[in-house]
């Protein structure tokens, strides 16, 4: 008699790092993920792709979720046998969520803001974002290898 084996799920690697809410923890989240992602062996590209998606959703966590005294959290997962990467940001402030510019805004529509995002959308397969309780919020994004 033939039994199926059991399925094993793939192993997925994970980090989690609690930072301050400054400019310098917006810059340790970049360089924590990048060297997290090159522990791992994650391919060059999506590494690329990620340290740009970090480095904006860290800033925004830094600029627009400031709570005095709160930390941000940075999570990555990274499932090397799918070749997928999922990056979470977590702030305080769950009453201001991020709002996208639309994709047709006119560059001089958007002064000097609002184009973080569309960075985001464009770099990454989806993002959104979440509440986190008690009173914060998760952005979340998705990326894959070609």
């Amino acid at each position: 008699m033939n039994n199926a084996l059991p399925q094993v799920d793939r192993p997925t690697r994970t980090f989690t790092q609690l930072l301050s809410s400054t400019r310098r923890g917006a810059r340790l989240a970049r360089l924590l993920a990048v060297t997290e992602l090159r522990t791992w062996g994650a391919p060059h590209d999506l590494t690329e792709r990620a340290e740009l998606v970090v480095a904006e959703l860290a800033a925004n966590a830094v600029l627009h979720g400031l709570v005095p005294g709160r930390c941000f959290r940075l999570t990555l997962a990274f499932d090397p046998a799918a070749g997928r990467l999922r990056v979470e940001v977590t702030d305080a402030r769950g009453e201001v969520y991020p709002q996208p510019s639309p994709a047709d805004t006119e560059p001089e529509a958007l002064h000097s803001g609002g184009r973080g995002l569309l960075l985001v959308a464009a770099l990454t397969d989806h993002w959104d974002c979440v509440p986190h309780p008690p009173g914060g919020k998760t952005v979340r994004a998705e990326l894959s290898t070609p």
